[in-house]
């Protein structure tokens, strides 16, 4: 990539043995003493535009390094990938790079994280659960709809059926109270209406008022 000459605009210690430097054309990153050592930078420095894409060059690479690293500690999905280079004080180009080289030999794959964290998380966690903790961390909905087809395969009545013995419901003698209270909670767990009124044995019931009878009408 080529650039302009560029002037240091902010320069500060940040951290044991590295420093904050800013330019400005926008780009501000993180750099280690020596590597400002080696460019002479210090606030009010110009930089040739050559010596300027150099030194991002080498940013640039340390960024790769780094996303490897964190690759190699536990898969990340590209937005967690972004936020945790950001926190590094890599510059957007430079995590753009790191981004797209990891991709392109696949140490990176949204659709594989997803795939596989639906594959672990569907014993016990609902569908609609997992959509969101993946759109949480990133993943585009059509990528998560896509793992969701080719990965899912749990019985979400069977789940709630579950749930309900581990709760000790039993709908032949539980009252409204409990009947209501028990709906509610498997709602939040992301199960719909239907399954959880299947799992329950009972039907809506309209004698009932008020927020209770809005979610029961689903």
């Amino acid at each position: 990539m080529e650039y302009n000459d560029v002037t240091v605009t902010d320069m500060r210690a940040q951290g044991k043995g590295r420093v904050f430097v800013a330019f400005d054309n926008g780009v501000a990153c993180r750099l280690y003493r020596t590597e400002a050592g080696r460019y002479a930078l210090c606030e009010g420095t110009s930089l040739k535009g050559e010596r300027f894409a150099q030194l991002m060059s080498e940013v640039a690479k340390r960024a790769v390094k780094r996303a490897m690293h964190l690759l190699e500690q536990t898969d990340r999905t590209e937005r967690q990938l972004r936020d945790k280079l950001a926190e590094g004080g890599y510059p957007a180009e430079c995590i753009e790079e790191a981004v797209l080289y990891v991709k392109r030999f696949r140490y990176l794959d949204d659709y594989r994280y997803a795939c596989n964290y639906i594959s672990f998380a569907q014993e016990k966690s609902s569908r609609r659960q997992i959509e969101g903790k993946l759109k949480q961390k990133g993943i585009s909905g059509s990528l998560i709809e896509r793992a969701l087809e080719e990965e899912y395969d749990s019985d979400e009545t069977e789940k709630i059926k579950q749930l309900l013995v581990k709760r000790r419901f039993e709908p032949s003698c539980a009252n409204v109270k409990e009947v209501q209270k028990t709906y509610r909670f498997l709602l939040r767990k992301g199960f719909r209406s239907r399954d959880i009124l299947s799992a329950m044995h009972t039907e809506p019931d309209t004698r009932y008022s008020g927020s209770w009878g809005e979610e029961y009408s689903m």
